[in-house]
């Protein structure tokens, strides 16, 4: 089980497609996907790191008698995609762009390779729960791999949509999350303190156990204090 930004009730899968999962990580959108619908899933990553750990948590998913569906992980970079153009229905690129300092050449790649009528899900960290982060803390962001830009979220939809693509809908996510953050960088020189240990048992309770509770918690945080700001675009068809 792992945590999704990407709301798959939202980014419908259909049997046959071809998803990509650019910036997979460690294979958390990627698996969601496969085990979604009979769709052939590709996870793409810089990190051998992260793509090793992907490779293993995979394997205790990986369902024989799926005959009709499929998962791969393979190395490469979001700057020049090693796919043909139009070869994906689907492409997922969660809480990346943040990241990279070209997303630009990013989000014109993904066009590429998306199939025209295909649809694009996008994540990054919200405006103001990323503000305070960089407030509380400058090594949350200085740190090697981390967060290089503060995105406001018009000016992600407007870079999207000039590629071009049709937005469609948008959401937050994570809205427990963001105190998690906001106590890990108050006490960044700190380590981890007692509060922050015990927030984040709380997180990993809510992840395994899915309380009511919480879940309407979130629901009520998400508008507020939201972690992530996920987008839903449509590549124009010709």
């Amino acid at each position: 089980m792992s945590l999704e930004t990407v709301d798959f009730d939202r980014f419908k899968l259909k049997p046959g497609e071809r998803v990509l999962d650019l910036g997979c990580g460690e294979g958390r959108h990627s698996i969601t996907a496969y085990l979604n619908d009979d769709v052939d899933v590709v996870g793409l990553d810089l990190s051998l790191a992260d793509l090793g750990t992907a490779t293993q948590r995979f394997e205790q998913f990986k369902n024989q008698d799926l005959t009709r569906r499929s998962l791969n992980f393979v190395a490469g970079s979001g700057l020049h995609l090693p796919f043909a153009d139009h070869t994906f229905h689907k492409v997922v690129c969660s809480e990346v762009l943040e990241h990279i300092h070209d997303y630009q050449q990013v989000l014109k790649e993904i066009h590429r390779v998306l199939m025209p009528g295909g649809q694009f899900a996008v994540s990054v960290p919200r405006f103001f729960p990323e503000w305070v982060c960089w407030s509380l803390s400058k090594a949350y962001h200085n740190q090697k791999g981390g967060h290089i830009r503060i995105f406001k979220a018009r000016e992600l939809k407007n870079a999207v949509c000039a590629t071009p693509m049709a937005f469609q809908s948008s959401h937050w996510a994570h809205g427990l999350h963001s105190p998690y953050w906001w106590l890990r960088c108050l006490f960044w020189n700190q380590g981890e303190v007692w509060l922050v240990r015990k927030y984040h048992q709380m997180l990993v309770w809510d992840l395994m156990q899915k309380p009511r509770f919480t879940l309407w918690l979130e629901r009520l945080l998400n508008p507020l204090i939201g972690k992530s700001v996920v987008m839903y675009f449509k590549r124009h068809a010709p």
